[in-house]
Parts: structure tokens; sequence; C-alpha cells
């Protein structure tokens, strides 16, 4: 791929004359089908102010054989946590697509990879508008000779390996995200394996980490496990044919990375999951709003420190998104700090967190919107947290911070 791609690289870049005047000269359309081996795409406006209300989609197909490379020159969207507003979506083929990404503000994704020879951008943006948009150039690359700057795609070979970019010579780059789709046979399931590891650590895995997934799309419902550090996770086992494994590292510090392999087995073995990072005990429970449950007394319980150990997850920060249906409320909230993760599913844009949360008897306890919280509990199947009438639900101060503190290091 090497010289093939830096020859069609250098005369794309040399029609174009991609420099930074003739960025701010060149117009693109909203959307269209491009194919070959390398090219160009951009917003309606760019380096201008990108228009409101719009809805542009990139169908890119490159010769068969081979998948696609898309990597981000430029991009300026209005900033959100969630990237709800203004946002560029890339998938993995044209119909039955994967997501690779959703990339709003304006840090740049690392090279992202298609698992097949087509791959579809889509921009999107509300009634409000901020910033100049964004540019990218798309490449043709053979699936397992795309350099050491690229990682991702499909396996669907009975084994393999998968590792991170310059694995082993030196550290993975900044600003990476990799995806690999692994896909077995529908009467067996996959089985990946760890053998060196080293991610950079936080205590929560904020910044780099590796997220494994049933299925084949990043989907906190359905994550298994996230991870980092310098301890590599246990054998992890899909609940079916299809895992996703999804790499990510930041802007900042890198580290040396890992190599992980992948095997297929029979759907008759045991299976056994590696928990989240943090996790604690594992605890699910659904609850539903009962005439009987939403008259209860509606007043919280205990302490901070008594309710800690028998919390699921111990968390602070502001309501951003209440909705209130079927006597429930379903609230959004932006978390400020974790103190406990357990298995709550945890949303991460970037640095920001956030997390789902249903008040099972929406007035009892009642939380509002654009207040701070102290929240702990237990979850439900899906990862959302799970807020009864006796659930310990508290407005956060400054001053609780201390108490949290010592409590983040106390042995349940």
């Amino acid at each position: 791929m090497g010289r093939n791609f830096c020859f069609l690289l250098g005369l794309l870049l040399a029609d174009q004359t991609f420099s930074s005047k003739a960025q701010e000269r060149h117009t693109f359309p909203c959307g269209g089908n491009l194919t070959g081996e390398a090219g160009l795409i951009g917003n309606e406006g760019f380096l201008g102010v990108y228009p409101p209300n719009s809805k542009c989609t990139w169908k890119i197909t490159v010769p068969e054989g081979k998948v696609v490379v898309l990597s981000f020159q430029f991009i300026d969207l209005e900033s959100d946590s969630l990237c709800r507003y203004d946002f560029v979506d890339v998938y993995s083929g044209h119909g039955n697509r994967q997501r690779i990404g959703r990339f709003c503000g304006n840090l740049s994704p690392g090279a992202l990879v298609s698992n097949s020879n087509k791959m579809l951008v889509q921009m999107i943006s509300d009634a409000n508008t901020a910033g100049n948009g964004f540019s990218a150039i798309f490449s043709a690359a053979k699936p397992n000779e795309r350099g050491d700057q690229y990682c991702g795609g499909r396996l669907d070979k009975p084994s393999g390996s998968f590792k991170t970019p310059n694995w082993p010579d030196r550290d993975y780059p900044a600003g990476v995200t990799c995806s690999w789709h692994i896909v077995a046979p529908k009467s067996q399931l996959i089985e990946v394996t760890f053998e060196k590891f080293d991610v950079e650590r936080d205590n929560y895995c904020r910044y780099d980490y590796v997220a494994v997934f049933n299925g084949g799309e990043i989907n906190d419902a359905k994550r298994i496990g996230k991870f980092c550090g310098d301890r590599p996770p246990g054998p992890i086992v899909s609940e079916r044919n299809e895992l996703l494994i999804q790499f990510l590292s930041d802007l900042s510090l890198t580290a040396d990375g890992f190599i992980g392999y992948y095997k297929f087995r029979p759907k008759k073995l045991p299976t056994t999951a590696a928990p989240p990072v943090t996790t604690a005990s594992l605890t699910t429970t659904s609850f539903k709003p009962t005439v009987t449950l939403c008259q209860q007394k509606c007043r919280r319980t205990g302490t901070l420190e008594s309710n800690y150990c028998s919390s699921n997850f111990v968390i602070t920060g502001t309501i951003i998104t209440t909705v209130s249906r079927g006597g429930s409320l379903y609230a959004t909230i932006s978390i400020i700090n974790i103190y406990k993760e357990g298995n709550l599913a945890i949303q991460q844009a970037g640095k920001n967190m956030s997390a789902k949360i249903t008040v099972v008897c929406k007035k009892c306890p009642l939380i509002r919107r654009g207040l701070n919280y102290i929240i702990m509990g237990q979850v439900d199947e899906e990862g959302r947290a799970k807020i009864l009438p006796n659930s310990f639900v508290m407005s956060f101060k400054t001053k609780n911070q201390k108490i949290l503190n010592a409590l983040k290091s106390k042995r349940c």
C-alpha cells in the first residue's frame, strides 16, 4: 500500500493544492458518491460557517478487495459532550452499516478504517451552528497492509490477532481510534485473550482505553468491559457470534500498547466474560413503577458512609436532560466524578462522561435539571441507574467532596 498510496496522495494533494490558502478557496458539495483510490471531502462553506439545518451524506467506494481509510485534516463543529447538535458520523459500509464513530468539537480522531471497500460519512447540523466544518482525505488500502499508523477492520478467519499501531516497536500514537469487528459463524462464539497490555493508566479509563462490546456496534448497554493500565484483561467470551473491540487514545500520553488474540469456539462450552474495569460485585435489578412502590415514604435512608458499600455505583454529576414517561422519570447525568463505577454504563465523548438514570417513581426522589447531585444505587440489565424512593440521592455540595474521597479508598 505504501508507494501507491503516497503516489496517489501526492497527485491528490498536488491537484487540490491542499494548503491553508487552497482550503479557503475549495468548494465542497453537500455529499455525493465518491469512487477511486483516494479523494477529498468536506462540508459546504468549509472554513467559513457551515449551513444550519443541513444533512450531507458521502458514500465512498474504493476498489474491491481493499478497505477505506479516512483521515481528518481539520474539524471544527459545535462542541457538545455527547455530540448531539452538530456532528460527523462515520460508518463502515453503505447499507447494513456499522458506525465507527461520531465526532464534533475540534479534536481530530485518528485514522478510521472500514471493514469493507465502502464507507459512509454524514454531517448533520441543527438550527444553531458554531464552527468552520471539516475536511478529510479518504484512501484505499489492503486489509492487512495498512501501515503502522492504521488499525481496525473486519476479522472473520477462525483465529487471528489484533494490535495497536506501531506494536511492538514503539508506543502507539496519540489521537487514534481503532475498531475491530470480529464475526464468527452463527453456530460459534468468540474468545479473546490479551498477551501483552499497556495502555495509559487512569482509575476510570477516561483517556486511553480498550472497550469490548457484544455485537457489531459500539453500544454501552452491551459493553463487556473497559480496560486500561498495564494488567491484561482476563479471557473474554462473546454472548453470540459477533464482538467489537474498540481502542481509543486521546491527544496526550501514550504507552506501549497491546497485542490480542481471538479464536472461534463452539457454543456448548461455558462462557465467561471479564468484568468492566473498577467494577465491584455486579448487581442487576429490574423495577417497575407500581402503586405500592410509589406510595412509599419518599425519604432516603442512612448516610453517605452507610450506603457506600451496599450501592453498586456512586457518582456525582449535573442533571442535563429529563423526560417523564409512564410514571417514571428518565434523565441523563453529566458526570462530575465517579467514586464507584460498578456495572453502570458510562457513555464517553472525549473527556466528558454521562450516564442514564431512571427514577422509577418520577416524584420520589425529586430531581431537577441543571442541579448537582450525589447518586448511589443499583443498575438494571442494560446498565442504567435505577433510583427507588429509598435510594440515597442528595444535593452535591463542595463540602461533600472530602467524605466521598475518603469513601473511595474504603474496602467493602
